[in-house]
């Protein structure tokens, strides 16, 4: 055969394998049953169909072919330009499952092993003293601080301009993880933003133009790009809005980092990109399934988080999903891959749920709707009560309870694991549950001592009992999970008291100073780059910020001589006092 022959046989090979992973724009579902899902997707989106408002790109896969893709509302309120099919969104994290593949396609190749020490690519990762794997980064349980959380306590804006590099310093200046490896999940885009740099240390290639050699080009993705320069022009792109009283404003987004986000697409190519995990056109059906696979704690539990993506279930059927939201985009991907169904939602107002969207979709398609009883868990937890502590039946009591007996639960109470409290006050004759300044739920009592949480999600009870001379409040949660917190008496505020606090604290993991100074009976936090606000202590030396909950350390001789913050998904940055 002639070189040109053979030239020839490879370009066919190339158009067969592209066209092979492209779903189908013509889909063999009945006329009257696309007729009548069109009709019920464009309810759902009636609000987004404004050309005042920001959008929404819609996209819905069955069986291999696209049976629905429609755009609604604004991609820029400036210029009036709609959401259209081919407009490009920023996906936020559901840029993660990129990451991981582009991984796994180098260690298919025997380029890199996915157990191997992320400090064997990027030395400059502090030596915790504990290995963290590629495959830890790649399941949230490294360990490794959030760089948005770590980011916003030094003082930044997520709305400013944020490299790779700036990440990597801050990571590089870490003393401690959150928790040593693989004993815990804990979401952490810091883990995404290494394996990019893995990805592009290994391929000698920047992760944008490998993941457009070797994901988006051979599937396809004309629409897509790894967005790693914020000055870059992007043809057909929305932007991001955030609703204020009057109207929305624009939400800027700077980012010119990789890996945990920035990714750039449209509706159509997820759902390219979806039919690749079927039809295993890039990459073997060995990735398709360890990408899918239920990632592990050092004790074998699972949590639901896979490698880039999370397992669910809606009325018991699985599903593959990852949400994404940066400054006003949100963005969701859901596949149901018994059902051959695939999702993608793309919206540019930060006011969007996509992930309710798709899942009233989904249950369009496939005819699920079946809500849980609403009483289901309320019976869960009435059984898994006493006889003596059940009452007669799940209902509100109608009778009032005297004021006698609710005063005896108004107070504060401190749960000591997840280091938070919680006020229980009275407000014309019924208790309220505070979190703080408005954020509290009225309590509705099921009995003496039970009362149900009002104006939440899911089914919420609070129970007041007595053990020895401690008062405990016991919030269950949908009958899952259990919070213990105990009474306790909040610290007497004096200007004196507050005066220990007083001072400069540097800490030279964020490279930031806070400044506090007694002001009336609360501390003024001052910093060059965040705004002064004011804070007061929830219990003892513990105080609660905008940038995270404070915990401030002694000496022996009882000086004050540094704080810990945490927020989130940070724990334990120290603060030395100067």
């Amino acid at each position: 055969m002639s070189h040109l022959a053979v030239k020839i046989v490879i370009s066919l090979l190339l158009l067969i394998s592209i066209s092979a992973c492209q779903p189908s724009s013509k889909s063999t579902v009945p006329d009257d049953v696309v007729a009548k899902q069109t009709t019920e997707i464009d309810k759902l989106f009636a609000e987004f169909d404004d050309i005042g408002k920001p959008g929404a790109s819609v996209a819905v896969l069955k069986d291999g072919e696209v049976v629905f893709s429609k755009g609604y509302g604004s991609a820029n309120l400036e210029y009036d330009i709609p959401v259209t099919p081919d407009t490009m969104f920023h996906v936020a994290s559901v840029s993660k499952q990129f990451t991981v593949f582009a991984i796994l396609l180098l260690a298919e190749e025997g380029k890199l092993n996915f157990d191997d020490d992320v400090r064997q690519y990027i030395p400059e990762v502090p030596d915790f003293g504990n290995t963290i794997t590629l495959r830890h980064l790649a399941s949230h349980t490294s360990g490794i601080r959030d760089q948005w959380n770590l980011l916003r306590m030094a003082g930044w804006r997520l709305d400013d301009v944020i490299t790779t590099e700036h990440i990597l310093k801050m990571v590089a200046k870490q003393k401690e993880l959150n928790f040593k490896p693989g004993e815990e999940f804990l979401y952490s885009n810091t883990g995404f933003t290494l394996l990019a740099e893995v990805v592009a240390r290994v391929s000698g290639k920047s992760f944008a133009q490998f993941t457009q050699e070797r994901l988006f080009t051979p599937l396809n993705m004309s629409n897509s790009l790894f967005y790693d320069d914020h000055q870059k022009i992007v043809s057909n792109r929305a932007y991001s809005y955030e609703p204020i009283d009057n109207g929305y404003q624009k939400s800027v987004l700077n980012y010119a980092n990789v890996g945990a986000t920035s990714l750039f697409t449209t509706a159509e190519d997820l759902l390219k990109w979806s039919e690749n995990f079927t039809a295993s056109t890039v990459g073997s059906p060995l990735i398709i399934k360890q990408m899918n696979t239920l990632a592990t704690l050092n004790n074998g539990d699972t949590f639901g988080g896979a490698y880039g993506q999370f397992v669910s279930y809606h009325n018991g059927i699985k599903y593959i999903q990852h949400s994404g939201g940066d400054a006003g985009f949100r963005s969701y991907l859901a596949r149901f891959p018994e059902q051959n169904l695939a999702i993608a939602i793309l919206n540019n107002g930060a006011d969007a749920r996509p992930w309710e969207l798709a899942l009233q979709i989904a249950e369009r398609f496939l005819e699920i709707n079946t809500p849980r009883p609403q009483n289901a868990i309320a019976d869960a937890f009435m059984e898994s009560m006493s006889p003596k502590q059940a009452p007669n039946s799940f209902e509100i009591s109608k009778n009032e309870l005297s004021e006698d007996i609710l005063n005896a639960y108004v107070g504060h109470y401190w749960n000591e694991p997840d280091a938070y409290s919680r006020e229980i006050y009275l407000d014309n004759g019924r208790l309220m549950y505070s979190r703080g300044k408005n954020d509290v739920s009225p309590l509705a009592p099921v009995n003496e001592n039970t009362f149900k949480m009002l104006n939440v999600e899911g089914e919420i009870f609070v129970e007041f009992t007595e053990d020895g001379e401690q008062n405990l409040m016991t919030v269950r949660v949908d009958n899952i999970d259990t919070y213990v917190s105990v009474a306790y008496t909040p610290v007497e505020v004096t200007e004196t008291w507050l005066s220990q606090f007083a001072g400069s604290y540097y800490s030279p993991e964020l490279s930031s100073t806070y400044h506090f100074s007694p002001d009336n009976d609360q501390l003024k936090i001052s910093h060059y780059r965040l705004s002064d606000h004011h804070i007061a202590p929830v219990k003892g030396d513990f105080f609660r910020s905008q940038v995270g909950d404070i915990s401030f350390e002694r000496e022996d001789s009882g000086a004050v001589n540094g704080f810990r913050i945490s927020n989130g998904r940070v724990r334990n940055p120290y603060f030395k006092k100067l």
